[in-house]
């Protein structure tokens, strides 16, 4: 369990007894990896110094994609191995990925023409071992515009038709997490590794982490130490002496939302920008919002709470004005936004045109194991080949031999339904037992969908904790979510909940203002915050929301060149 209360607990146990893998990082790869290995069999243990998916893992498309564009660089092994992973993270999760119909629009004089198109998406139908009834369809003009109707008519063709995944990427790391801990995996948020420790052959052996709530510090030792930081691989090997050759290259993805009723669009679209920049864009409707991005900008500020700019947004409503000509969309439009930084690598005397978008590992003198660059969609992958890793070396030094991966059938917190089948059977099912608690169907379906084979956790709170309901005056599913995400999702304050636990902030913001004071009334009372720390959680939390929406007036000049 993955208890906010028990959090203490783990830090003295992982500092109790020497670990057999200690992973720097609680995003999506540092999850994947410590999920890995804990059902191989080893002793795991984990910190971040932010909260679980608190940089890019929550910041990202929400797309479990194949990488379709990877096909116009005739990268066919990326294609091949992330169009296939789509399927298992679906299988293992339904309740955290859904299968998103998505349209490419072919335009006269555009990347794609009606050819290429077909036998793109046919050669990724066949690279990613698509299921049959999810293949590419091609469409007229006149079917695509019935589809689409929104679309810019002039030059249009026709269009691809194919399936993506859409996924809460914050909800999908903290459902890795959640499995690992079930099994056995000791995984803390909100501590951070400030130093590394070395035995007399300088070889590393340990890690000093420091609480960051309670200020306490832990040495903490471990066979093998990973460094699955994201944005801040660098910063660890720095630490560590070992930052040579190939370095990060860190781009800033920034993404919009605008509320479905000012653009009513009825279909996700992936298409080329109008401005000539050769970049394709997604928009995405979601909960009766669209949301569109990405952009993709050198990034050279320190890496937390990337903001976006007033360019970044302006860029992403010009390509959507010039694709969708009857929107109309201004900068009062939007609702929220997000910016996220991407972990890229590029090599020492390469130009920014050579950076890599594909994962790789370092492995230096002292023994430190990073993995960086990478996407979403590859999560589990990346985390077998750094446990084939660690696996092996330790066979090397021990003798002891461990199993191979064997994460493809393992389902993930809230996904025990037997195979995404019977997915759709389970939700309907709960939610009848969700309106005999007395919720209305719009919140029992939508917490079934959200917490999947869980929703019995939060249903017996409802059930024994009315009277708690009204004293705090909140809906009483929305305070089973907030007491299920302290009892096994670990948030330390309210933005933990509104901004990842729940992606209020994003894409309900005005509803997220308005339970604010009350969750955070509520989450003072069960963790025994003082006023004054109750009062900065609330500024806290009043500054995330006020981050959704402005944006920095100026542009840093690193952030100008388009990658």
């Amino acid at each position: 369990m993955l208890s906010t209360f028990n959090r203490n607990e783990y830090l003295e146990k992982m500092a109790g007894n020497p670990l057999d893998l200690f992973i720097i990082g609680g995003g999506i790869t540092g999850a994947g990896i410590a999920l890995d290995a804990t059902v191989r069999g080893l002793k795991v243990g984990l910190v971040d110094m932010q909260d679980f998916a608190g940089g890019t893992s929550s910041k990202s498309t929400k797309l479990v994609h194949g990488g379709l564009r990877y096909l116009k660089q005739f990268e066919v092994k990326i294609v091949a191995e992330v169009g296939k992973e789509r399927a298992i993270v679906y299988e293992n999760a339904p309740h955290v990925t859904t299968p998103e119909k998505m349209m490419l629009p072919i335009y006269k004089g555009g990347t794609f023409g009606r050819f290429s198109t077909s036998l793109g998406l046919k050669v990724y139908d066949f690279l990613a071992g698509v299921k049959k009834e999810e293949r590419r369809v091609m469409f007229s003009r006149k079917e695509t515009l019935a589809k689409e109707p929104l679309l810019k008519k002039e030059g249009l063709k026709g269009s691809g038709y194919y399936v993506e995944y859409r996924t809460d990427d914050a909800r999908l790391t903290i459902e890795v997490i959640k499995e690992a801990s079930d099994r056995g995996a000791l995984a803390v948020n909100y501590a951070k590794v400030e130093d590394l420790i070395y035995n007399q052959k300088k070889k590393l052996i340990g890690v000093r982490v420091v609480d960051r709530l309670t200020k306490k510090e832990y040495s903490i030792f471990a066979k093998k130490i990973v460094n699955a930081a994201g944005p801040w691989v660098d910063t660890i090997r720095e630490r560590d002496h070992s930052k040579k050759g190939k370095h990060l290259h860190l781009t800033k993805g920034v993404h919009i939302v605008i509320d479905g009723k000012r653009f009513p669009m009825k279909q996700s679209v992936y298409f080329d920008t109008t401005n000539g920049d050769k970049r394709m864009l997604f928009v995405i409707p979601r909960e009766g919002k669209v949301y569109a991005g990405t952009t993709d900008t050198t990034y050279s500020r320190w890496p937390i709470d990337p903001k976006p700019t007033a360019e970044d947004r302006d860029y992403i409503l010009d390509a959507i004005n010039g694709m969708f000509p009857s929107v109309h969309l201004t900068s009062d439009d939007v609702e929220s936004s997000w910016a996220g930084v991407r972990p890229l690598i590029q090599e020492e005397g390469k130009s920014p045109s050579e950076i890599s978008r594909k994962d790789e590992i370092f492995i230096s003198r002292s023994g430190l194991i990073s993995i960086a660059g990478g996407k979403l969609t590859g999560y589990r992958k990346m985390a077998e080949r750094v446990v084939d890793e660690v696996a092996a070396q330790l066979h090397r030094e021990g003798g002891k031999t461990y199993p191979a991966c064997r994460t493809a059938h393992i389902e993930l917190s809230g996904g025990h339904f037997g195979g995404s089948t019977h997915y759709a059977t389970y939700v309907q099912e709960q939610k009848q037992i969700g309106i005999g608690l007395g919720l209305t169907e719009k919140e029992a379906e939508e917490l079934a969908k959200k917490y999947g084979t869980n929703i019995g956790e939060l249903f017996g709170y409802i059930q024994m904790n009315q009277e708690e309901a009204k004293k705090y005056q909140l809906p009483p599913a929305l305070l089973a979510a907030v007491h299920y995400a302290l009892t096994h999702e670990m948030i330390l304050s309210p933005v933990d909940y509104f901004t990842r636990r729940s992606g209020m902030t994003l894409f309900s913001i005005q509803s997220a203002r308005k339970w604010a004071q009350p969750v955070t009334d509520y989450m003072a009372e069960q963790l025994q915050w003082s006023d004054q720390q109750t009062k900065e959680y609330a500024r806290e939390l009043e500054a995330a929301f006020n981050e959704a929406s402005p944006y920095e007036t100026t542009s840093d000049v690193s952030e100008t060149k388009r990658v």
